[in-house]
């Protein structure tokens, strides 16, 4: 007879006791069903959670449910609420194990006529909660698989010309919230690599590649916020100010960059002009400034602009982080 698993629950967020109940479900049955309710305790969406479990275990069949119950209650009355949503989403499916760890193990599984398989109910292989993960994800980082870690981190993308100060500002607020951050790439690149201050049309793409690279591994350090010095879009208005053109990946992750950044600061090029070897002169600063604004416009990206002394802008920041909740409808007027 095929064995059939049922888990449930928010996985908000998932942590390493969900994964030791799928890992266990896995290993007894043939096909598991994981079913993921809709919440109000956190944030993320529940597309987004759901994307987890698929990432992580591709054999699973994650059902969404948008329209679940809310909690969960010993009442009686709110015992059969639940099982007749899950009976209605299951739409006939047999399940012969129903995996948990909690007390609605013994009502649901009589309900499907299945086992009711209890896996670590005194916690004693991962002593962890969801509460406790939303509260400091930082502190449980161990008990967060990466793909949920970097889903929990707000990042802040600082954009602007030459000497607008965007390296100053993003390392002094890693500083200051204890986090991480990920420096300009490109900056680095064009110094080691420069020939007559220039370099060639697919040393971009590199830039690109490489700067994507060291968010992808500080990200995972982080402690809630993490902070970006410059981004793909700025790179690729670099290769059209070079070469009057853009090589194509670049050009393809600067159209998607958008969604790797929770909120866009952008630095007014309103503090004196740091002349180096290596930078074209404050009238280049003002026209690529100018050409920056123009390209977030024309890729709708809402932007936040800092202006004044660098503790002026640090302010600015901490109090459009103070009022941030990430996956929130942030720009619809709380700034």
């Amino acid at each position: 007879m095929k064995k059939s698993g049922l888990f449930l629950g928010k996985f908000a967020p998932l942590h390493r006791g969900h994964q030791y109940m799928i890992e266990t479900a896995l290993s007894e049955v043939d096909e598991l069903f994981v079913l993921i309710y809709d919440t109000s305790v956190m944030q993320t969406p529940l597309h987004i959670r759901a994307n987890w479990i698929r990432t992580l275990y591709p054999d699973v069949r994650v059902i969404e449910g948008w329209d679940g119950p809310e909690g969960y209650s010993n009442e009686r009355a709110f015992e059969i609420e639940q099982e007749n949503y899950i009976l209605g989403i299951l739409e006939g499916q047999k399940i012969t194990h129903f995996y948990s760890s909690e007390f609605y193990g013994d009502h649901v599984s009589k309900a499907l006529n299945a086992i009711d398989r209890r896996v670590d109910e005194k916690r004693a292989e991962h002593n962890i909660s969801a509460t406790m993960i939303r509260i400091d994800p930082y502190r449980y980082r161990e008990f967060v698989p990466d793909v949920v870690y970097k889903d929990l981190i707000t990042k802040i993308v600082f954009v602007g010309s030459m000497s607008t100060g965007k390296s100053t500002i993003t390392e002094a607020l890693a500083e200051r919230y204890k986090t991480t951050f990920a420096k300009e790439y490109g900056r680095d690149y064009w110094e080691e690599n420069q020939i007559d201050r220039r370099i060639g049309f697919e040393a971009f793409d590199e830039i690109a590649k490489g700067h994507i690279e060291i968010e992808d591994i500080e990200v995972l350090k982080a402690n809630k916020y993490f902070f970006v010095d410059t981004n793909a879009i700025t790179t690729y208005m670099f290769a059209l100010d070079y070469h009057g053109k853009a090589p194509d990946y670049l050009t393809k992750v600067a159209s998607q960059n958008y969604k790797r950044y929770d909120l866009f600061f952008l630095c007014n090029n309103d503090i004196p002009y740091d002349d180096t070897w290596d930078r074209s002169g404050d009238q280049k600063r003002g026209i690529f400034q100018k050409q920056i604004i123009a390209d977030l416009k024309e890729r709708n990206i809402p932007y936040i602009l800092l202006s004044g002394s660098l503790d002026e802008r640090i302010n600015r920041v901490e109090s459009v982080l103070s009022k941030f909740e990430k996956y929130s409808n942030f720009y619809g007027g709380k700034i």
